[in-house]
C-alpha cells in the first residue's frame, strides 16, 4: 500500500473511524475489478455510510491533493474501479439501502451500494420489474451500473440503465451535492446533468442516491433457440420476428461457443449442429402470439434461414435454454480469453463480424474466435482464446495488436469500442477510435467544471 500523508489519514480516520482501512488485505479486496492487468495499490479504503461523509471525503481530498476511486461491486471489465497509483478507494458497500418506494410513480429510491439483484427482487416483491439484467447482477451495485450505463440481455426491449434513472443525487469533485431531475418523467428546464453523470465512470463525481423507474413484470416468457447457417441469416431472422413480435431479448452465439457450453454439462437443444445460434425471447400473452411465433419460424425454415429450432414449453425449459447463452463466459474462462465489448449499428453487424474474423484469422490462424452477444442491439462480445502452447504474456502481447486492428474496423463502421463495459484504463488508449478530438476536448472541459482539481477517478476515460 502506498503511504498516505499523515494529516490526510488523520482526518479520514477521525471522520470514519474503523471504516478507514489501510491494511494490505483491504487494498487487495477493494482496489480492483475483474481486470487483472494492474495490481491494486490504494493508500486507503474509505467506507462511508452517509452523503455527508462522502462530501467530507471529497473535501479532504481537495485539501490534500488526494485522488479518489469509486468502488461498487468490483465486477467491471475496464479497470475503471482499479486503484493502482496510491488513490483512496471510496467503497459504497455500506450505503446499500432502499430509501423510498412509490407505487403510483412505480419508482424506487436507493443508495448506490444496493446490489442489482436485490433491486430486482425488491421490484418483484412489489409486482414490478427492474429490467436491466446481466451476468454480474448478483454482485454488481447500482452505483456501478449507473457509472458505466450498464446494458445486458434485455436492451432490445427495455434499453440501458440510462433509460431507468429518473433522478440522481451526486457529490461532485468540488464536494457539492447536486440533486438532478428529482424523479421527473418530463422536465424541459435546460441541461439535464443527470445524463452527464450516467456513464461517466465516476470521473465527474460520486452517485450517492438514485431514483429508479420500474416496469410491469413480463408474463409468460417463452424462448426459442434456432440454428442458422450464417451470420447474414441471423439478421434476417431478427428482422422477421421484430416485424410482428415485441421481443424481450435476441441473443446470438457461434458454434464454438456452443461447443464450450456443452462441455460444461448444458444439454444440447436439438440434434442439428449449426454454424450459429439465436436465442430469442418474448411474452406469450395469448395463443395468437405463440401461433405467430411458430408461423414466423416455419417461414424462416422455408427460406433456408433456420436449420433447426426448439421453443420452451415450461419455465424449467426456458431456464435450460437460457443456460446455453448465460454460461458461455464461464465455459471459456479456463482458456484465458481476450475479451472485447464492441458495437455497431445493427444493419452493419454481418460485414463488421466478417472483417474482424478475417483480420484475426490472417494474422493468427491458430487463435480460436468465439462470438456471442446482444445482437438485437448491435453489441457483440469478441473472445479470442489462448492456444494451450502459447505463454500468457506472449498471447496478451499479440492481442494488443488485435485490439488496434479491431478498433480500426470499429472506426470504419462508426461503432463503439465499448458498448456496455466502459472505457476505464483498458480502453483509454483507444478512445479516439470512437470519439473525435473535438468531443474528447469537450469531455475534458466538462470534467474541469465538476472536478477542477482532478480528484475524481483520474486516469480513467482520458488523461486530464
Amino acid at each position: 500500500m502506498t503511504a498516505l500523508a499523515h494529516a490526510a489519514l488523520a482526518q479520514l480516520t477521525e471522520l470514519l473511524g474503523k471504516r478507514c482501512l489501510t491494511d494490505a488485505q483491504s487494498a487487495q479486496q477493494y482496489g480492483v475489478d475483474w481486470t487483472k492487468v494492474w495490481a491494486p495499490a490504494p493508500s486507503a479504503v474509505a467506507l462511508p455510510e452517509t452523503i455527508e461523509e462522502v462530501q467530507q471525503i471529497v473535501e479532504i481530498a481537495n485539501e490534500h491533493g488526494l485522488h479518489l476511486v469509486p468502488s461498487g461491486g468490483r465486477t467491471g471489465l475496464s479497470a475503471g474501479a482499479v486503484a493502482a497509483n496510491g488513490e483512496v478507494v471510496v467503497a459504497f458497500d455500506r450505503m446499500n439501502r432502499v430509501l423510498d418506494f412509490n407505487e403510483y410513480d412505480r419508482a424506487v429510491t436507493v443508495q448506490p451500494g444496493l446490489i442489482t439483484q436485490q433491486l430486482q427482487e425488491f421490484a418483484e416483491g412489489k409486482g414490478l420489474f427492474y429490467p436491466v439484467d446481466f451476468a454480474s447482477a448478483g454482485s454488481s451495485q447500482i452505483g456501478g451500473n449507473i457509472n458505466t450505463n450498464a446494458g445486458g440481455i434485455k436492451v432490445i426491449r427495455y434499453g440501458m440503465t440510462r433509460d431507468w434513472i429518473t433522478g440522481l443525487k451526486v457529490v461532485t469533485g468540488r464536494g457539492e451535492l447536486l440533486e438532478l431531475n428529482k424523479g421527473l418523467i418530463k422536465n424541459a428546464t435546460g441541461y439535464d446533468f443527470r445524463h452527464l453523470f450516467i456513464g461517466s465512470e465516476g470521473t465527474l463525481g460520486f452517485v450517492v442516491e438514485a431514483t429508479v423507474r420500474l416496469a410491469r413484470a413480463p408474463r409468460d416468457l417463452t424462448a426459442l433457440v434456432l440454428g442458422v447457417p450464417g451470420f447474414g441469416e441471423v439478421m434476417k431472422v431478427l428482422h422477421a420476428f421484430q416485424q410482428e413480435i415485441d421481443l424481450t431479448a435476441f441473443e446470438f452465439f457461434s458454434d464454438k461457443a456452443m461447443a464450450h457450453v456443452l462441455e460444461h454439462g448444458v444439454a444440447r437443444p436439438f440434434e442439428s449442429e449449426c454454424p450459429f445460434y439465436c436465442l430469442l425471447e418474448f411474452e406469450q400473452l395469448s395463443e395468437h402470439t405463440a401461433d405467430r411465433a411458430m408461423a414466423i419460424f416455419e417461414h424462416c425454415v422455408a427460406q433456408g434461414w433456420v436449420l433447426d429450432g426448439v421453443m420452451s414449453q415450461s419455465l424449467q425449459q426456458l431456464d435450460q435454454l437460457w443456460q446455453l447463452r448465460e454460461r458461455i463466459s464461464e465455459s471459456i474462462a479456463p482458456h484465458t480469453p481476450y475479451k472485447n465489448d464492441i458495437s455497431v449499428s445493427v444493419s452493419k453487424v454481418p460485414r463488421f463480424v466478417e472483417d474482424v474474423d478475417q483480420v484475426v484469422r490472417d494474422a493468427y490462424p491458430d487463435f480460436e474466435i468465439v462470438w456471442f452477444g446482444h445482437i438485437g442491439d448491435g453489441n457483440m462480445h469478441l473472445n479470442i482464446l489462448k492456444p494451450a502452447d502459447l505463454a500468457k504474456e506472449d498471447f496478451f502481447k499479440k492481442c494488443g495488436d488485435v485490439s488496434k486492428w479491431v478498433f480500426e474496423i470499429v472506426e470504419k463502421y462508426n461503432g463503439s469500442i465499448s458498448a456496455e463495459h466502459g472505457v476505464g484504463m483498458t480502453k483509454k488508449p483507444y478512445l479516439h477510435y470512437s470519439r473525435s478530438p473535438e468531443e474528447i476536448a469537450c469531455m475534458k472541459a466538462v470534467k474541469n467544471v465538476f472536478d477542477p482539481n482532478n480528484v475524481m477517478n483520474p486516469g480513467k476515460l482520458f488523461d486530464a
